[in-house]
């Protein structure tokens, strides 16, 4: 019965990931403009980040898009199929669960963030024009 369940699941994943993908694109908010000094602090900032995410996890969806609104190059790393950002995330961040926003910090241990919620009240408080 188990294995039923599991193929189920993974049927309806299948199914609803071209949707997802394809609902992403037609909704993601077009990036706010910035001065062209202004931005490049912004790029300079986002060196530091680097978000663990999934493709089609519903969450990340909500992280990237509010990245894109904010227009914000943070690196991305797929924790699903790459093996070494997995392995990366559980040891470092202590589990595997995306999203996770990773903050470098030279002068203290590297912050690991996760809740898109967390993630997205982050990057509004630190990235929003007032």
């Amino acid at each position: 019965m188990r294995i039923l369940i599991r193929y189920f699941f993974r049927l309806v994943r299948l199914i609803l990931t071209p949707f997802m993908l394809i609902m992403e694109k037609l909704t993601t908010p077009k990036g706010i403009e910035r001065t062209e000094a202004a931005q490049a602090e912004v790029d300079e900032a986002c060196k530091a980040l680097s978000l663990y995410q999934f493709k089609t996890c519903p969450f990340c969806i909500k992280v990237r898009k509010e990245m894109a609104r904010l227009n914000l190059p943070i690196e991305l790393r797929d924790a699903q199929h790459n093996e070494q950002h997995r392995a990366t995330l559980a040891e470092q961040g202590g589990r595997v669960k995306v999203p996770c926003l990773r903050i470098a910090d030279n002068n203290e241990a590297d912050r690991w963030m996760y809740e898109s919620d967390d993630i997205i009240a982050y990057l509004r408080e630190r990235f929003e024009q007032a």
